[in-house]
């Protein structure tokens, strides 16, 4: 019995341990805008004109120029915003980038295709590991412990410009 309660004990530590490294708490400057550079692989965290942090990055599988298509494999190039926090999410934690906006939509409909969507800046997949590089569909991708500290400093509504 002792040794089942002891069992119990260190598996809840280790959940309560993970949680604890998944949600951080930030209390620095605010980010007041992001900024991805598709062809150097980088992610700025500003605060107006100061970088506060900056991340190595994986993109789509097809990163060269602008996503203009469902499952074109392309990361979007432009200025959105991000509109969600996925606490839940297939990728450890992830944020929601507004694509498509008015211009991707426009796009894509006078070539008589969708745009797609479900843009995310996200960790690594839960269930395995990501192999190689800009292995996502349209994503931008930093490992489990850098997105746990970007979800903590990045608010709903942070301006996201994403340039090739």
């Amino acid at each position: 019995m002792k040794r089942r309660v002891l069992m119990m004990s260190a598996v809840s530590a280790a959940v309560l341990s993970a949680c604890s490294q998944k949600f951080q708490a930030y209390n620095g400057p605010e980010v007041t805008s992001v900024v991805i550079n598709k062809s150097a692989r980088k992610m700025y965290l500003l605060h107006n004109e100061d970088v506060l942090k900056d991340y190595k990055i994986d993109l789509g599988f097809a990163p060269d120029g602008p996503k203009r298509f469902r499952g074109d494999g392309k990361t979007p190039e432009g200025t959105y915003r991000i509109d969600r926090k996925n606490p839940r999410s297939s990728f450890f934690l992830s944020l929601g980038i507004s694509y498509p906006n008015m211009a991707d939509r426009a796009y894509a409909a006078l070539h008589g295709k969708e745009p797609g969507g479900d843009i995310f800046i996200h960790g690594q997949p839960n269930n395995t590991r990501a192999k190689g590089k800009d292995w996502t569909a349209g994503c931008i991708s930093v490992k489990d412990k850098e997105i746990s500290e970007i979800y903590a400093m990045v608010n709903v509504g942070t301006l996201v410009t994403i340039r090739p």
